[in-house]
């Protein structure tokens, strides 16, 4: 017997769908990119070169979160009406567990809870050695497209 995973997702979203969601942001200016659309989860990449790293070569945290927090807040954008709502965060923490100097690190955001207002996901960024390096939880809130001005 198959065990299938039923979609979390509001409709059946493309990667194309979200290409129009890089363009003039942080996410553009750090080359962070959605790879793939699981049923129950997202994927993206960063590389770690001079746009992400900090002085000492090392890739930045805040780059870890930015990356965390893109992928939350997209992954929010699925799982409700998108022609009404959206995610806005409102919390994230990370711990960085191993450093990463180089290469493209892939994070995969799966939901923790997902209803009402809010929004937790939990963002694994892993190294190009499949090596687990930074351990993020995100909180989105949801809120009326309509209110945001």
């Amino acid at each position: 017997m198959e065990n299938k995973v039923e979609s979390i997702w509001n409709g059946t979203p493309t990667l194309s769908d979200l290409e129009w969601m890089n363009q003039d942001t942080l996410a553009q200016s750090l080359h962070i990119r959605v790879t793939e659309i699981g049923s129950n989860f997202l994927k993206g990449t960063m590389p770690v070169d001079e746009r992400t790293k900090q002085p000492f070569g090392l890739l930045h945290g805040g780059a870890s979160v930015a990356l965390a927090e893109t992928l939350g807040s997209i992954a929010s954008w699925l799982a409700v009406n998108r022609e009404l709502f959206i995610g806005v965060g409102i919390e994230i923490n990370a711990n960085h567990v191993k450093a990463v100097t180089s290469g493209i690190v892939t994070a995969i955001c799966k939901p923790i809870h997902i209803g009402g207002r809010n929004h937790v996901w939990d963002v694994k960024i892993y190294n190009d050695k499949n090596e687990l390096c930074c351990v993020s939880r995100f909180t989105c809130t949801i809120v009326q497209k309509n209110k945001l001005a």
